[in-house]
């Protein structure tokens, strides 16, 4: 699950069931049933993110006001290649990156 903001598209991540529910509950979706997988943040921001066209980030927990956390797509978060401030590296005989 996933939104666009900014130009950004934010991957949803939770850190257990009940930040799940509560996000659930904030959206007004308590009442139905939410599908999910659990998967290693690290194999979110390596294996996922740099499938999306353009700029992705993650966010954890984003219902709990004391505990969410953005992971934005820059250097040292997200793979090189799909961070926003890093300039792609150009062959100079080529053109090619």
């Amino acid at each position: 699950m996933s939104a666009v903001s900014g130009g950004i598209r934010w991957f949803y991540a939770f850190t257990d069931e009940e930040a799940l529910a509560r996000f659930a509950e904030a959206r007004g979706e308590a009442d139905r049933e939410w599908p999910y997988l659990a998967v290693l943040g690290a194999r979110l921001v390596d294996a996922v993110v740099p499938e999306v066209d353009g700029p992705a980030g993650v966010a954890v927990n984003v219902a709990d006001a004391d505990g969410s956390m953005l992971f934005p797509p820059v250097a040292g978060i997200v793979p090189d290649a799909c961070a926003v401030d890093v300039e792609p590296e150009v062959e100079a005989a080529t053109g090619v990156a």
